[in-house]
């Protein structure tokens, strides 16, 4: 009889083993089952999510299809369920553990907005306005208030003062943060040329510096090009000559700019037009590069006083005024025999 009772527990004992051995072999194929991810998919995990509730959003997002083991994975394997609180990215032919290692990990999902150089503030908010997964603290505020909310303490507009550059961020992240990094990184950028510049050049200030240095990234896209062009400007400011440059008469327009200028707009007097006022105008009118800082710096040495585009992509510069119209008459005639053809 007890021979009989021992063959029947033996019997019970080694059923159970079996059962343990397929869960546990079902529980590791279900670990190393791919996750219900075509090309990518970004997920959220809110801040004190649980194995439940955890479990409740992978199935309901068709990530996974077995609550059961996922459950079962998670008791067997209680690390796994160390969770933290992001936004991730899961790519295709992620595995259910590798998710939740990730989820472990706490690596969350870098983002990325680009700003352009050349672009300005306004061009920049909209820029954030339509990156994803930013907070944003920006919207509707003036430019008195951007700069405020950077620090300036000495401008009253942030343009020209961020770094144009791409940059890596988290969900959550807020649009004013990213302005900080941008600021800040310009700020160190300006105090280092400012040490290295040319110091017979005509500037009081560094935003002196970086107001030239926008007014060349407009004028020019060619790096080659780019001191040349600040020679021409600081030859006129050294002899007491209006700049006449269009991108300042385009960024005192503000709004009313529609794509063209007319003869009134060059003699509407703004605080920015350069063809009615003496000198740099009050403030940057765009982000420049950290190459048209450089060449504010250090312009060429010409006797340049003019430069109007060749029609090939480039600039001629001259010296004179006669030189100079014979130039734009040869650019008025490239272009018209273009547009004839």
């Amino acid at each position: 009889m007890k021979i009989k009772k021992i063959r029947v527990l033996g019997l019970i004992v080694i059923i159970l083993l079996a059962v343990a051995a397929i869960g546990y072999f079902k529980v590791e194929r279900f670990a190393d089952r791919k996750i219900n991810v075509v090309n990518e998919k970004i997920f959220t995990l809110p801040a004190g999510t649980g194995r439940v509730v955890l479990e409740d959003m992978l199935v309901k997002q068709k990530l996974i299809a077995s609550p059961w083991l996922f459950t079962l994975l998670l008791h067997l394997e209680p690390e796994l369920a160390e969770f933290k609180a992001g936004t991730y990215r899961f790519p295709a032919g992620m595995t259910v553990r590798q998710m939740l290692e990730l989820l472990r990990s706490g690596k969350e999902a870098q983002f990325t907005v680009r700003f352009v150089e050349g672009f300005r503030l306004q061009d920049w908010m909209q820029v954030v306005q339509k990156a994803g997964y930013l907070k944003h603290e920006l919207t509707g505020k003036s430019d008195d208030d951007i700069a405020t909310a950077l620090g300036m303490q000495d401008a009253k507009n942030a343009e020209g003062w961020l770094y144009p550059d791409t940059y890596a961020y988290t969900a959550g992240t807020t649009d004013l943060s990213l302005f900080k990094r941008a600021h800040q990184r310009m700020e160190k950028t300006v105090a280092k040329i400012w040490q290295d510049r040319d110091t017979s050049l005509p500037y009081k200030t560094p935003t002196d510096m970086l107001t030239m240095a926008s007014i060349i990234e407009k004028e020019t896209a060619i790096k080659d090009e780019r001191k040349e062009v600040a020679s021409v400007f600081i030859n006129r400011l050294r002899i007491g000559m209006r700049l006449q440059t269009d991108p300042t008469v385009i960024y005192g327009m503000g709004d009313s700019y529609k794509g063209t200028i007319a003869r009134k707009d060059l003699e509407t007097p703004t605080p920015y037009n350069t063809y009615v006022i003496e000198g740099l105008p009050p403030s940057p009118i765009a982000m420049p590069s950290e190459a048209s800082i450089e060449a504010a710096a250090h312009p060429a040495k010409t006797d340049f006083l003019y430069f109007v585009a060749d029609g090939k992509g480039g600039h001629t510069f001259t010296t004179n005024l006669d030189s100079h119209n014979k130039a734009v008459r040869a650019y008025r005639d490239l272009m018209k025999n273009k547009n004839e053809k």
